[in-house]
């Protein structure tokens, strides 16, 4: 059986947008998202209602260089998925782009299949504001100990409860995290933190950004993370920055999944510096040194 089935084509998109002008990704009545859009899109090709489903919810002004959603085409819509990008960049407003597309199993669930995403929260750090960068990076002047912030970045690195880096507008019963990797590193005026999970909560990369921002300041002790991981409160952490500096690079899955692996050509390049480049600050000390 053709991938997605009798009823149809399933695939997958890798989809970028500046997000801006949209209140976040997630259909919502009365205001426009990046889900109208990329629906409204596919069934103008389609001919017929189209939904799709997304890999996660960004919220207002937060940016996707590589977002995933999958859906499923009528069996008319004989368009080779290699494409579907340029024909949808004909329906599509400036702000939001279809880099590839894929065919997938009918079983594929851009959310559900996932096995972690990347996002990185982007500082940009010479004396004035740039005109260009100013959309995509949180402008900050002050004197940053990097180093200090990577250390308090290792601490943050595996399964704990992250209720104190949640925002409060979404609560949930279970706020344990895998975080597989947190990681500082400057470029330049650059500055930018990398957070890769298995699922995040509301704002949280925005909190770890705040929170390693003010260990970076001073205004935090590298020590006093462990207790955040332990039962913290939310106030007791670093506050969240703004939406524009945050964007999600990449969304991973399994070989067999039909997407290809993060940092691939088919992955976009995101705004600002390359993911993971320039200069990564030193990693914590061992225990004892």
């Amino acid at each position: 059986m053709a991938p997605g089935g009798a009823a149809g084509r399933r695939l997958a998109l890798i989809v970028s947008y500046a997000g801006a002008g949209f209140s976040g990704f997630q259909r919502q009545a009365g205001t426009e998202t990046v889900q109208a859009c990329l629906e409204a899109a596919l069934s103008d090709l389609a001919g017929v209602p189209v939904a799709i489903r997304g890999a996660g919810r960004t919220d207002a002004g937060v940016h996707a260089a590589g977002q995933v959603v999958d859906c499923v085409l009528p069996p008319e819509v004989r368009l080779p998925a290699a494409r579907l990008p340029l024909a949808l960049a004909r329906r599509l407003p400036p702000a939001v782009a279809v880099a590839a597309a894929f065919e997938v199993d009918a079983g594929f669930h851009s959310r559900k299949s996932a096995l972690g995403k990347r996002y990185r929260f982007l500082i940009w750090r010479a004396e004035t504001a740039s005109p260009f960068w100013r959309a995509y990076a949180w402008h900050h002047t002050g004197r940053l100990d990097v180093a200090a912030m990577a250390h308090a970045a290792g601490v943050l690195v595996g399964r704990h409860d992250f209720r104190a880096f949640a925002g409060a507008a979404r609560p949930v019963a279970d706020a344990t995290r895998t975080v597989a990797a947190c990681t500082v590193y400057e470029d330049g005026p650059w500055l930018a933190v990398e957070v890769e999970a298995d699922g995040f909560l509301y704002r949280m990369v925005r909190a770890i950004a705040g929170t390693l921002v003010e260990v970076g300041r001073g205004a935090l002790r590298v020590d006093a993370v462990p207790a955040l991981l332990a039962g913290g409160r939310r106030g007791q952490a670093g506050p969240s920055l703004p939406a524009h500096g945050l964007c999600l690079l990449w969304v991973r899955y399994p070989a067999l999944a039909g997407l290809p692996p993060p940092g691939s050509p088919a992955w976009p390049i995101p705004p600002g510096p390359a993911p993971g480049g320039g200069s990564e600050a030193p990693p914590p000390e061992p225990p004892g040194a």
